[in-house]
């Protein structure tokens, strides 16, 4: 069956529609009251001339499926779960830049710890947020595990251990780690007070903190009644400070956009309590295909009107000639069907979506769209479009702002320090703004006079002062993964002796194995809660210790990508020099072992006196033998002499170059 028979044994009820290519790729999504009406729409040469998106859509389709639902709401949730699964070409799709926080606890293990988190999973866990602005999560995870106790390291509490870290001993953890350190309805009373602070539920925590507070002091258990009491001072002052979805009706998402040369950039900006709490920036570059993706045709859903003189039938089939025009030298970019495919996929399937949406236009969908998110919230959302007044000054304001991250983005201006830092904070999720970066990398050739280097980032620059390189003494042959644990417990293990601020960010040069035994040498020596990412060198796929599943795959010309990349390529090149010049200094001092008479022994003797093998070189008989005997003392003589002079070979062909340390090394 062909595609326009297929098309005419459509239903005309609501559902989602998918075309495909010749290889039964799913190129584009689309959503309709009626659909017979609307794919049917699709073959008509008007639509296909008028829109260029349109005609390169029907002139690779070849099959077309479709999923039939109840009503429009259906349909409009379909729609985003197969665009966002199948990522169709002449779909819109959205990236982001940025993702804010959620605090995470996990409800589902056997013994819940708390942790900031910018995915949500299906995995049994409860999710409290967005938070606005991000580190307000990280704030609030720090409060909760100094206030109640509750763990947010990575330690596997699924088993014990032999004994609990600093975070115990300094009066931060409960030590669920380590079998009976806590009993098991103590843990589970804290992990409650923490659901209730999350919730919202203040009064409640409240009435459970001062009963317990009171049955303390009367039994005389005041150091008990004073954390009680420092708990009810923190569920105070968070009362505040917490914005989550209990939002008052000042609570609004504004947006506004930036389109110049087919690149497009979307700003968002976030109102809470009639407050800007934060922003967030989408691009798109690669148009024109997204340019023209203008959702659905410009037609009515509920009929096709016939063209006068022509059947319908003869309207509908596609001739070889709709298939085959030329799109128009330039068209329009069409910002309202942008925007209603744009929001279906910000806010569809978001636990929380604020009470009013202000967009720089009016769109398709645009009733239908908050009619679904109002029942899909519980409450009611909506979605304007201000012509006037303060909203829509709002709206320009947004607009502008789009402007600057345009031209941020595409026209090449190079981001301050202070914004590159930020960026990174966001992209990798770090608990603060990250002001010294340590790298690790190893070096070697198979295994021989391994190394290790550290350069470090500061404040935007590289800091050389602080450069280390590290021998590797405890292991031997190709390890790289106990390479690099010996030397971070090496280096941290100092900084923990001394009492040093440790840095902002390990970066380690390598991928998940090296990760691995990188958090493993760290919590070796106690150390659970130090940033720590890697960076592969062939995929340039960031990994953070904690979201390995989910790496951070950073835009080709993303500063924060550079950043990481120029610090990664720094630790590569001082490792690499670093091992060139052992392996210099082995070559060297191993042609004494070539000399009858001079062992191991006496080489480390020669070299500890005249300090090279230059020195022993220039050294005359007399200076020889007030480290060795006079016989050995020839020795070396001779065949450095011999060396200067050529050795003959017995075809009479001079050999000098053979002997030329310097030409061994090079080979």
């Amino acid at each position: 069956m062909d595609l326009a028979a297929k098309i005419r044994t459509l239903p005309k009820q609501p559902g989602v529609y998918l075309y495909k290519n010749a290889e039964g790729e799913v190129i584009y999504v689309g959503k309709a009251k009626n659909l017979r009406s609307r794919v049917s729409s699709y073959l008509l040469e008007a639509n296909q001339l008028a829109n260029r998106k349109t005609g390169s859509l029907m002139r690779e389709a070849v099959d077309v499926d479709y999923i039939q639902v109840a009503n429009e709401h259906e349909a409009l949730a379909l729609e985003n779960n197969l665009i966002k699964q199948r990522k169709p070409r002449f779909n819109i799709l959205l990236r982001d830049d940025k993702t804010y926080p959620y605090v995470k606890l996990t409800t589902g293990d056997r013994h819940p710890k708390v942790f900031v988190t910018r995915k949500l999973k299906k995995d049994g866990s409860q999710y409290y947020g967005p938070y606005f602005p991000g580190n307000l999560a990280y704030r609030i995870v720090d409060l909760i595990h100094r206030s109640f106790l509750i763990p947010s390291c990575k330690v596997d509490l699924n088993r014990y251990h032999p004994r609990p870290c600093l975070e115990f001993y300094i009066k931060r953890c409960l030590a669920p780690c380590v079998e009976n350190q806590v009993a098991p309805e103590t843990y589970r009373e804290a992990i409650r007070d923490v659901q209730l602070f999350l919730e919202g539920h203040e009064d409640e925590l409240e009435s459970r903190l001062k009963k317990r507070m009171a049955d303390a002091a009367m039994n005389e258990q005041y150091e008990m009644a004073a954390k009680f009491r420092d708990q009810l001072v923190t569920v105070h002052q968070l009362q505040e400070k917490q914005r989550i979805a209990s939002a008052e009706n000042e609570d609004a998402d504004v947006f506004g956009y930036h389109f110049d040369k087919e690149m497009l950039a979307v700003g968002q900006f976030h109102m809470r309590e009639g407050k800007i709490v934060d922003k967030r920036d989408f691009f798109w570059e690669d148009l024109p295909d997204l340019l023209f993706d203008a959702g659905e045709p410009e037609q009515d859903e509920t009929s096709v009107e016939p063209t006068p003189g022509v059947s319908l039938k003869e309207q509908s089939e596609p001739t070889a000639d709709s298939f085959n025009a030329a799109p128009p030298a330039s068209e329009p970019f069409s910002p309202g069907v942008f925007f209603s495919a744009f929001l279906k996929q910000l806010y569809l399937d978001q636990p929380y979506v604020p009470r009013t949406i202000l967009v720089p236009l009016e769109f398709p969908d645009r009733v239908a769209l908050a009619s679904f998110l109002s029942e899909q919230s519980g409450r009611k959302v909506e979605i304007l479009a201000p012509q006037r007044g303060d909203k829509r000054s709002l709206v320009d304001l947004v607009g502008q702002n789009a402007k600057q991250s345009y031209d941020q983005r595409f026209r090449t201006l190079t981001p301050s320090k202070n914004a590159i830092a930020n960026a990174l904070q966001e992209a990798l999720g770090l608990p603060e703004i990250p002001t010294r970066i340590e790298c690790f990398d190893i070096s070697h050739i198979a295994g021989a006079e391994t190394v290790a280097s550290m350069v470090v980032w500061e404040n935007g620059e590289m800091k050389k002062a602080d450069y280390r390189k590290f021998k590797v003494k405890t292991v031997s042959g190709v390890d790289d993964f106990a390479s690099m644990h010996e030397i971070l417990v090496r280096r941290y293990s100092k900084l923990q002796a001394h009492n040093e601020p440790f840095p902002s960010l390990i970066l380690i040069d390598g991928g998940l194995g090296q990760l691995h035994a990188a958090y493993a040498a760290l919590e070796s020596i106690g150390i659970t809660l130090q940033p720590l990412a890697s960076i592969a060198k062939r995929e340039e796929v960031i990994y953070v210790y904690g979201q390995e599943d989910d790496p951070v795959v950073l835009d080709r010309r993303s500063p924060v990508l550079h950043l990481v990349q120029r610090i990664r390529d720094e630790s590569h090149r001082f490792a690499i020099s670093y091992h060139r010049k052992r392996r210099e200094m082995r070559d060297r001092d191993s042609e004494l072992l070539e000399i009858p008479g001079v062992g191991d022994t006496t080489r480390k003797r020669l070299i500890e006196h005249f300090g090279s093998l230059r020195g022993i070189k220039a050294a005359g008989y007399d200076a020889l033998t007030a480290v060795v005997n006079a016989a050995t003392a020839k020795k070396i003589r001779a065949y450095f002499d011999g060396e200067r002079e050529g050795v003959i070979d017995g075809m009479g062909t001079p050999t000098t170059d053979a002997g030329d340390p310097a030409l061994r090394i090079l080979q």
